[in-house]
């Protein structure tokens, strides 16, 4: 029965999207993003199956995805065919593990909930595709009697946004200890790191879109000193900038102004895309209402290009945040950080940035610590979103009115009233991670690896390439 059951798989060769009655149904991009959705669940999907059978989901999973081929199997694999699938067990997952790392997962999450619909304020082009034909019948009647139009079953707009609010991570638990003025301080305190606020999708919106800010700017196409494209002379230094809402001066210039909001310069607005992105900080619980961004500032990073050390200028109140796109980086953090070389920095901690995260700062986090990010292993942009003093926002502003009055959503208890009143244990939990309790899902490092005291006025060297390590590996 065993080589009955392995000899009856499909060639690999084949992609079921092509053939599949059931996948004809959905749409290139759907099947697509259903395919990764998989992939990322296949270790949980797979653990109680042997290896064979673990290719065979992955295979079937791969196959979902109109643009992928599956490998036909090797001999070896066939070799495999005797394969126990009956040993159900922990062991024959772990038997399997090597398999599963064949598999090319996403590095962006994907939120299950986009399966269903993208949010429509990034008015994703999927949204109009949710007519499909279905035939019912015979498919060989050439007269099309039996057709049918069938509409995708498709969530709410305030359901969707709801299921992938409240699946957001939060760590809000950093801490790294130094003494500070002969106190003993976390440099970290106020520091919080939010994942899953956007999708693959959106991201790939947001990029595009400020790769076509970027050439608006090279041609001159925006304001006086809204774009900026430095001359890279030296490693780290030809991070190219867009900022809008205000001007803002790093050093003294030329004219002798100093760091801070430049009252007179002209910048553009905000863009209409990042107001959206504005509006879902605040409703998704990432930054205060009382804190809604007027100003924001794009950095677009070549590879090796960094941020030296700083601490963001008081013309800003707290908090302010940074999204990440396109690769994953370290930001380092220490009450003095030493310039070691050119694009690297000596620090107490790194912090890993994963790609859509965003990292807000407040409190110590944003003003004991200075902060700074190495030359980068990649291509890079970030976008870092802040609400100017009042006292210090340049002549002629006039606030945005669409970014007036914006509340933040309010967690529902419909499990709660399903169940009589008492809640999961799962249930519970979450309510804590998202509230700021500890959340040790995210998988960063354990507590004695996120302590460390440091006396500030001891210089111990360090190479700053130690800071690359991942807190949470």
């Amino acid at each position: 029965m065993e080589k009955q059951h392995h000899q009856q798989r499909k060639p690999n060769n084949i992609n079921a999207s092509d053939t599949d009655p059931f996948l004809l149904n959905y749409t290139p991009s759907d099947l697509r993003t259903a395919s990764e959705f998989l992939a990322t669940w296949l270790p949980f999907l797979s653990q109680d199956l042997c290896a064979r059978c673990t290719q065979s989901l992955s295979d079937r999973i791969q196959s979902i995805d109109p643009g992928e081929v599956p490998q036909n199997d090797s001999p070896n694999d066939q070799n495999d065919a005797e394969d126990n699938c009956d040993t159900h067990s922990l062991g024959s997952w772990k038997d399997g593990a090597e398999v599963n790392s064949c598999v090319e997962t996403p590095s962006q999450r994907v939120c299950w909930a986009d399966m269903a619909q993208e949010d429509d304020e990034f008015g994703e082009e999927e949204n109009n595709n949710n007519v499909v034909n279905v035939v019912m019948g015979n498919s060989n009647d050439a007269s099309g009697v039996g057709a049918a139009v069938a509409e995708k079953p498709t969530l709410p707009p305030e359901r969707r946004e709801y299921l992938r609010f409240t699946s957001v991570r939060r760590k809000k638990d950093f801490a790294c200890f130094e003494r500070v003025n002969g106190k003993l301080v976390n440099i970290l305190g106020g520091l919080e790191l939010h994942t899953g606020i956007f999708s693959a999708a959106e991201q790939r919106r947001i990029v595009n879109y400020v790769a076509s800010l970027q050439d608006m700017g090279k041609r001159g196409e925006l304001k006086e000193r809204t774009f900026s494209a430095p001359q890279k002379w030296m490693r780290g230094k030809g991070r190219q900038t867009i900022q809008f809402g205000c001007c803002y001066n790093y050093a003294v210039d030329r004219d002798g102004n100093p760091p801070g909001i430049l009252p007179h310069s002209m910048v553009d607005p905000l863009p209409d895309l990042f107001k959206v992105i504005i509006r879902r900080l605040i409703k998704w619980h990432v930054l205060p209402p009382t804190c809604v961004p007027d100003s924001c500032i794009v950095n677009i990073y070549e590879e090796g290009d960094c941020i030296p050390p700083h601490i963001d200028n008081h013309d800003f109140v707290r908090p302010f945040c940074t999204v990440s796109f396109l690769s994953e980086c370290n930001i380092v953090f220490g009450a003095n950080l030493k310039i070691v070389g050119p694009g690297e920095f000596d620090g107490s901690i790194a912090i890993p940035l994963p790609v859509g995260s965003v990292l807000v700062l407040n409190g110590n986090g944003a003003d004991v610590a200075k902060h700074c990010v190495p030359a980068v292993p990649a291509k890079r942009i970030s976008i870092t979103f802040r609400r100017m003093d009042e006292s210090k926002r340049p002549f002629g502003y006039v606030p945005e009115p669409d970014l007036q009055g914006i509340q933040p959503l309010t967690y529902k208890a419909e499990d709660e009233k399903k169940s009589g009143g008492h809640r999961s244990s799962h249930h519970v939990r979450r309510q804590r991670d998202r509230r700021g309790g500890r959340n040790d899902a995210m998988g960063f490092a354990s507590r004695n690896d996120r302590f460390s005291e440091r006396d500030s006025n001891h210089n111990t060297p360090r190479s700053g390439n130690r800071w690359s390590r991942n807190l949470d590996g």
